[in-house]
């Protein structure tokens, strides 16, 4: 209770309905204007939990804008905290539902979007986040042809789904792909440089980290 009672407090948080009610985010377009106050593209992270990536690559690209979003106040607590000690202008989180985001951004207003170590949901396809349905909600809200989608996971099922039933068969353009990032002989810079608590976990107790980034055009 006392981290949700904080959470009202700080400046670099916003909350959303988490109903299907019709709503819209007062900064929906106006988001570089109002908020960051400069021109720089923006990085959504869907499923951000405590915001390790968002704060960790917040921290290494000072000149891009960096969003998180979750629907767990009690995880956002961490990362809005951390941005605030931190003084962290190219910084802010969001609560609310990942099929809300066209209520939150405007057509063209994400350039990218980071899905790291999300639920996998063995059972219910439609509800990965790397989903066709979920893509098209991206779609709404990447400039047109331009946006890029990264994910990063432990589960194989989760990846393979991704790559082979999702991205190969509608054609996008690949830009990273790798079922061991690791191992890799030349490391991919953004998907090495930071890592989230449960990857730190993972990787402990020996599981490999897949990662795949494409263009939805």
């Amino acid at each position: 209770m006392a981290k949700f009672e904080e959470n009202l407090s700080f400046a670099n948080l916003f909350q959303f309905p988490a109903t299907i009610q019709p709503w819209q985010a007062p900064l929906r377009g106006k988001w570089k204007s109002d908020y960051y106050g400069n021109e720089g593209p923006i990085v959504l992270e869907i499923g951000c939990g405590k915001g390790d990536y968002t704060i960790g690559l917040a921290r290494r690209y000072p000149e891009r804008n960096f969003v998180g979003l979750d629907i767990k106040g009690a995880r956002l607590w961490r990362g809005c905290k951390t941005a605030t000690e931190e003084n962290m202008p190219n910084v802010a989180f969001i609560r609310t539902r990942a099929e809300f985001i066209d209520r939150v951004f405007a057509p063209g207003e994400v350039s990218e979007i980071w899905i790291t170590f999300p639920d996998p949901q063995p059972s219910k396809p439609n509800k990965r986040l790397c989903s066709p349905s979920f893509l098209e909600r991206y779609r709404k809200i990447f400039p047109e042809g331009k946006g890029v989608v990264h994910l990063k996971t432990d589960d194989t099922e989760l990846y393979a789904y991704c790559r082979n039933e999702v991205v190969l068969p509608a054609g996008y353009e690949v830009l990273h792909d790798s079922p061991d990032l690791y191992a890799e002989a030349t490391p991919i810079a953004e998907a090495c440089q930071v890592q989230t608590f449960y990857e730190r976990r993972w990787l402990a107790e020996g599981r490999t980290i897949k990662y795949i980034s494409f263009k939805l055009s």
